[in-house]
């Protein structure tokens, strides 16, 4: 057997994988894809939390702006679960805290 072409083969498909990678990195490092969101100085959606249910669904905790959305996602059909619940923690517990002291 000619060890030679495998080892040929081998080193081409090494030098292969180094470009895919160089490419990747270079695409992340220089923003190909998220070209729209370059001149936002912020984000304004975000996911706040995932939470697992199952192999297939999970809880999806999603905020725009200052309201937050609460989403079943995977299974056969993704679902709203809760619309608008706001992100402002600290004035929900001082409104619950005002409710508590009220009693």
């Amino acid at each position: 057997m000619d060890w030679d072409i495998y080892l040929r083969s081998l080193l081409a498909f090494g030098a292969v994988v180094v470009l895919i990678g160089g490419a990747a990195w270079l695409g992340r490092r220089f923003g190909a894809g998220g070209g729209m969101l370059r001149g936002r100085r912020q984000r304004r959606l975000s996911v706040v939390e995932v939470l697992p249910l199952d192999n297939r669904r999970r809880l999806v905790l999603v905020r725009k702006d200052s309201s937050e959305h609460l989403l079943l996602i995977g299974g056969t059909a993704d679902l709203v679960v809760e619309r608008g619940g706001t992100a402002d923690f600290a004035a929900d517990l001082a409104r619950l805290e005002e409710k508590d002291a009220d009693r």
